[in-house]
């Protein structure tokens, strides 16, 4: 009898929380370059809950993609944000429910006892400011990967 290897193992949806600020930069990586139409974002105000619906490059799969000859893939991923007081954001246009918007970051600004901003940055210069009363957020893939269209991984010129 051997033991289990890492490699053995099936892989699974990505199912991550994040609960202080120390835990943002690794699900802001990882929803880098994420597209979503803006008609898959909603604020539910009694809920004080925010969710936006994305198509995730899976950077976690990269280099195994890339070793073995196949192609990149994404997933359909659910962000919700919980304990949200209000939402601003700027350089989006609502009524355009098929405009795509490209995901670049997600930061959190902490004010008195866990509460604060954390705004997701946008390409294009876009950005939406969540106000929260605690950090609390949610990340899970809810389909299972597919090809990229594009075939490629984002490039940032580096």
């Amino acid at each position: 009898m051997t033991d289990a290897r890492f490699e053995d193992g099936d892989e699974g949806p990505l199912r991550l929380i994040a609960r202080e600020a120390a835990d943002l930069p690794v699900l802001s990586a990882l929803v880098q370059d994420a597209v979503f139409p803006s008609g898959e974002m909603r604020f539910d105000r009694r809920a004080r809950q925010f969710a936006v619906l994305v198509n995730r490059f899976r950077w976690e799969d990269r280099e195994a993609a890339q070793a073995a000859g196949r192609g990149f893939e994404r997933v359909r991923s659910l962000m919700v944000v919980r304990d949200v007081l209000g939402v601003r954001s700027s350089g989006i246009d609502r009524k355009e429910a098929d405009t795509i918007y490209s995901l670049l970051s997600i930061a959190f600004i902490e004010n008195a006892e866990g509460s604060g901003t954390l705004t997701l940055t946008l390409a294009g210069d876009g950005a939406i400011a969540l106000e929260v009363e605690a950090l609390d957020i949610t990340l899970d893939d809810v389909t299972r990967p597919y090809l990229a269209p594009s075939r490629k991984a984002p490039d940032h010129g580096q």
